[in-house]
């Protein structure tokens, strides 16, 4: 059983930065891929960044390219999502995931955290 830990949210003013965490334990091929989403009060969750755990490759939502970058950890089994220049249109709870393959859609991931939650003052 895969599990997700996310931490490193809180409360930061606009064009500051944060940096996420997610601790991943149980690691199977159904965690092949790692993604973060966001989601805002009365809003469809979407897709932020993704990563495949051997790290060739990346892809991110346009509303973050060039502000965020999305790594892992091989050895801490942790995966990261730096957040840079942030606005107040990226306060939402951020959510941690794992899917099989890559995908941007949230129905893709089997595996989830129970979410941090990321505030941005103007």
């Amino acid at each position: 059983q895969v599990q997700l830990v996310e931490s490193g949210g809180g409360l930061v003013q606009a064009g500051g930065s944060l940096r996420l965490s997610c601790a991943v334990s149980g690691r199977t091929s159904s965690s092949s891929v790692l993604g973060w989403f966001r989601q805002a009060p009365g809003k469809e969750r979407e897709f932020v960044a993704r990563i495949t755990w051997s790290g060739d490759s990346t892809r991110y939502a346009d509303s973050v390219k060039g502000r965020f970058t999305i790594s892992r950890d091989t050895a801490k089994d942790t995966v990261y999502l730096q957040m840079n220049s942030l606005k107040p249109e990226d306060t939402a709870v951020y959510y941690c995931a794992a899917a099989p393959r890559s995908s941007i859609v949230a129905g893709n991931y089997v595996y989830w955290g129970q979410g941090t939650q990321v505030t941005v003052s103007s």
